[in-house]
């Protein structure tokens, strides 16, 4: 809420006039306390627009992250919300950020090591959430390359993981034990018992890609006039 105003600012920084805002092509993107700015160029943005935020901020008590600030061009791309934005060729394609990828594989490198003794089955079941978790978040963007990197990089630290549970077996035993045959996959590392059933590990490669579509700008969930939109919405997403 603090941030409430940030937009209006940032359009006055270049000028009064909308046909000024759509000159130096100014468009702001905020999500709770991250925000981007774009604009026509560098000189734009160092000189008008970045003063005007750090003015804005001022008045409210805050200042601007040094760290976190900078200026950069689209096609040298920049990371927000844990995804990457960047133009190849003149071509705008976002991605999950590279720290968000190796966030995730740390985080599941460090609890499998955590938990050599633990079943099968109770591995499973905490890394699921995990990966799922972060698939679905990525689920909007050009991620289904990072998607089959992130299954394959998991696969092997749980292979290693069956390995040292058993050094005096060889891999056709632990094979055996801890990866079975489902469709044609031929390592789907699954846990079966009488009292669960199958357990199996989730790959992020299931999860479809689905893009986002903007929510219309006049469209309002309060009002009866516009149900069938978010109607035909939900069940497009949902599908």
């Amino acid at each position: 809420m603090t941030l409430d105003g940030l937009e209006a600012a940032v359009d006055a920084s270049v000028g009064p006039t909308e046909r000024a805002r759509r000159k130096f092509k100014i468009n702001v993107n905020r999500y709770a306390d991250d925000f981007v700015v774009t604009g026509v160029s560098k000189d734009i943005l160092e000189q008008k627009v970045l003063p005007a935020v750090k003015q804005f901020l001022a008045v409210r008590g805050l200042e601007l992250s040094e760290e976190k600030t900078r200026v950069t061009h689209i096609a040298d791309g920049f990371d927000f919300l844990g995804q990457n934005v960047r133009k190849y060729a003149g071509k705008l394609l976002i991605k999950p950020a590279n720290k968000s990828v190796k966030a995730l594989l740390e985080k599941v490198r460090k609890f499998v090591r955590q938990h050599m003794s633990a079943t099968q089955r109770n591995l499973i079941v905490q890394l699921n959430p995990v990966i799922r978790g972060w698939a679905m978040y990525h689920r909007h963007v050009v991620s289904k390359s990072h998607f089959t990197s992130v299954d394959a990089h998991i696969w092997r630290l749980l292979w290693k993981w069956a390995m040292r549970r058993h050094p005096t077996k060889g891999a056709g035993w632990v094979k055996h034990k801890y990866f079975r045959v489902e469709g044609n996959r031929t390592w789907a590392f699954t846990a079966r018992s009488q009292a669960h059933g199958v357990t199996r590990l989730f790959r992020a490669a299931a999860v479809p890609i689905v893009r986002h579509v903007k929510v219309r700008g006049q469209a309002n969930p309060f009002d009866p006039a516009w149900s069938s939109y978010f109607a035909r919405r939900r069940t497009t997403i949902d599908d």
